[in-house]
Order: structure tokens, then C-alpha cells, then sequence
């Protein structure tokens, strides 16, 4: 696989607080790109962040609708996917520049 893929398959961590709590039982959320899939986003994870990838969990949240003042529009629809890690392994989100 391109190694370009890795890093255009996953967007960013996703950081609510449903998924900082999670975090305890080593499972860490992340917005992907819509056409990966749970193999694609398993060698990603496992390649950007040296872990050991147990499951992956991926869902397709849907659009929403937002006003500001008279106009109605929708937030783009994505993609989520919950990485559960193999014990002993942490993905550091929370880095201190």
C-alpha cells in the first residue's frame, strides 16, 4: 500500500467527551476518510502510531442541520471509526508544545 494512504485515510482524532473516557479501556476514536475501510484504517493506525490494532468499530454519522440567522444548512456527513488497542500499547493524543 502507498504510504501516502496512511496519513490521507485519517483525519484527525476525534476528542468528544464520550471519547476521552473510552480512552481507559484503550479503545481511541478518529474521523477517517468516508471510503476507507476497517483493513485500510487497521494498517494506518498500526503504521502512524506503532501499535498493535485488536478491532476496529466504524460508523457513518449523519448529516446535521445548523441555522445561522434565516439560512438553513447541513454540517457534511463523515465517518467515525473506534481502535481498540492490544493491552499495553497508547496512542499519546495529548502532547504538550
Amino acid at each position: 500500500m502507498d504510504k501516502s494512504l496512511y496519513f490521507k485515510s485519517i483525519k484527525y482524532p476525534l476528542l468528544t467527551e464520550k471519547a476521552v473516557q473510552s480512552l481507559e479501556v484503550n479503545r481511541y476514536a478518529f474521523i477517517v476518510d468516508p471510503s476507507a475501510d476497517k483493513k485500510t484504517i487497521k494498517e494506518c493506525i498500526e503504521y502512524a502510531f506503532d501499535v498493535k490494532v485488536i478491532k476496529v468499530n466504524t460508523c457513518h454519522l449523519p448529516k446535521k442541520t445548523r441555522r445561522v440567522g434565516k439560512y438553513l444548512g447541513t454540517k457534511a456527513q463523515y465517518k467515525k471509526a473506534i481502535v481498540t488497542l492490544e493491552e499495553g500499547y497508547v496512542i499519546n493524543l495529548f502532547t504538550e508544545n
